[in-house]
């Protein structure tokens, strides 16, 4: 089926019909007065649901008016209507060639061109449209979906500023100019024009949609937010508007706003599972357990097959400290389900929490028998040995697996980190520039590798770009900007290093490793009681950084020596 057009077309059937004038080369021409008549008559039949008695009508007054488009692109229209776009195409032709200069013609042809998906030859007809009266919004805004849908951008924006020029009160001109720029991802640009066409109609709905959108895509999310809140305060059908509020709001934690507006969406009737799950998500977030567990057990009585909620509900028992609940919970996921074995690695470490040890080990262990193909268990089994002080196991699980599993970058940065850990440095590089050789975009080994080299206090601009890489991926890390701030400081550029690791202390919410850092370059930079302050921080923070203490202590014995 066709979507409905854009604009409202001034055909036969759907306008008055006296007093109709067609333009030829001697100027106005008045139209028949039989043809006139059989216009009316179409227009009636039509109304009347007789399409076949109206199109025969049309076809008399062709007959009667053989020198007018009009009745042939009122023709189209029904066929149009009617789904026979063949046929209507082939009038619109005819009433072209009669009346070259009939805009509608070209207007309705373009249209069904573009509903058809042939863009290219719509722009032609629509171009014309446009010549034929560029000051006509219908046939502008026709043309400039088509042009976007073709990334034709120079040519819309030129078509809808003469738009503007001719009628400056178009607020569909400024919206659409809005529209391209932010398909351009000039966002900034984007935000001018939908405040224009705001201000010409302030009810102007997709208008204010689209702005506050550019605004989330600006980064500008506290506008956004508020952008949105206004929507939602004053439009009707606001569902799919809160919606994405509410998901805005999860992103940028902003998790006690976001339970506000799932519980309006709930109170409106929109109770859905969706709903009841993330209230149940946040509340788990925000260490409300049993809110979260009344959540998710409700929700398990209606869907008990649910697995996934299992999984929630389960989660919040553990995290509220009562384990035997949670192990109960987790022990009900079968094996075929798809959390099953991020379920198992909750039980491992439930086992071990209790003073099973050996019993999380075996749980895994036997895991793995039964699924020698599940790379998950494997690491979730490293992970355990890593929490029991026994890495030298750890490794040699992952070594033991490596002709299964050498191709995953996951795999490979789990042996660089053990590795690590276990003082082998150069292996540990070079398992980490293998993750990078799988996945040139993987974060965490670009982050680690650079960090290594920091600290190694060797190929430190190779070690800036791969922290750079890194942050180009998630530029609000904190343990990334740590390591960018701690390269900074290694090529002794002090003033980046500070700049560095002040945002990352404070995306960090202080840090005590960030913090130390951040005292070593005020140090550095020439400032030791800036360094004193960090430093004490850092000891508040953890007790167990004995160095600082004599760090601090040297610091303070060189101040009284400068004095």
């Amino acid at each position: 089926m066709l979507r409905l057009l854009l604009l409202i077309l001034p055909t036969m059937l759907l306008a008055a019909c006296a007093g109709l004038h067609a333009d030829d080369d001697q100027g106005v021409r008045s139209i028949p007065p039989t043809a006139l008549g059989l216009y009316a008559q179409a227009r009636l039949a039509w109304s009347n649901g007789e399409g076949d008695r109206a199109l025969d009508l049309l076809h008399a007054a062709q007959s009667v008016d053989p020198h007018s488009a009009q009745p042939y692109v009122a023709e189209a229209e029904i066929r149009m209507k009617v789904n026979q776009i063949k046929e209507a195409l082939a009038v619109l032709d005819k009433a072209i060639k009669i009346d070259p200069t009939y805009r509608d013609a070209y207007l309705l042809a373009g249209a069904i061109m573009a509903n058809l998906g042939r863009d290219r030859e719509a722009v032609g007809y629509l171009r014309t449209a446009v010549k034929l009266d560029p000051a006509k919004e219908d046939a502008v805004l026709e043309l400039v979906n088509s042009l976007l849908r073709l990334y034709e951008y120079e040519e819309s924006v030129n078509v809808l500023k003469e738009l503007i020029r001719l009628k400056p009160d178009s607020a569909a001109g400024y919206y659409y100019l809005g529209k391209t720029y932010s398909q351009m991802k000039l966002f900034r640009e984007a935000l001018g024009y939908y405040k224009q066409a705001l201000e010409l109609r302030p009810d102007f709905f997709q208008a204010a949609v689209d702005q506050a959108v550019s605004l989330e895509a600006l980064g500008e999310f506290d506008q956004a937010i508020a952008a949105y809140r206004k929507l939602v305060d004053e439009t009707e059908n606001r569902a799919p508007i809160l919606n994405h509020l509410v998901q805005l709001l999860i992103q940028q934690r902003r998790y006690e706003d976001a339970l506000f507006y799932l519980h309006k969406l709930s109170a409106m009737g929109l109770d859905s599972a969706e709903v009841q799950r993330k209230i149940g998500l946040i509340d788990l977030e925000l260490g409300r357990y049993d809110e979260a567990i009344a959540v998710f057990t409700a929700m398990l009585n209606r869907e008990p097959d649910n697995h996934q909620l299992r999984f929630y509900l389960a989660s919040a028992f553990e995290d509220k400290g009562a384990l035997d609940q949670a192990k109960a919970e987790f022990m009900r996921i079968p094996a075929d389900s798809g959390v099953y074995v991020e379920a198992l690695g909750h039980l491992a470490f439930i086992l071990k929490e209790q003073g099973d040890a050996a019993g999380a080990v075996r749980l895994l262990q036997n895991g793995i028998a039964a699924s020698p193909n599940r790379l998950e268990l494997y690491l979730t089994l490293a992970t355990l040995y890593d929490a029991l002080d026994r890495d030298q196991d750890g490794l040699e699980l992952l070594l033991g697996a490596e002709a299964r599993f050498k191709d995953d970058p996951r795999f490979q940065f789990r042996l660089g980190v053990l590795d690590d850990k276990l003082g082998k440095r150069q292996e540990s590089i070079q398992r980490m520039k293998r993750v990078i050789e799988l996945n040139p975009r993987d974060p965490q080994a670009l982050n680690y590798l650079g960090y290594t080299y920091a600290e190694m206090g060797i190929n430190l601009h190779e070690a800036l770009d791969y922290i750079k890489r890194a942050l180009e991926i998630r530029p609000d890390d904190g343990f990334f900007l740590d390591s960018l701030g701690w390269v900074y400081y290694q090529l002794k550029r002090y003033d980046e290093a500070i700049r560095e690791l002040g945002r990352a202390a404070q995306l960090l919410n202080d840090d005590p490793t960030v913090l130390e850092h951040l005292g070593d370059a005020y140090l550095a930079h020439h400032e030791p009681k800036k360094a004193v302050r960090m430093y004490k921080k850092a000891l508040e923070l953890d007790t167990d950084k004995h160095a600082l203490e004599e760090k601090i202590r040297r610091v303070l014995k060189g101040e009284l020596d400068e004095r």
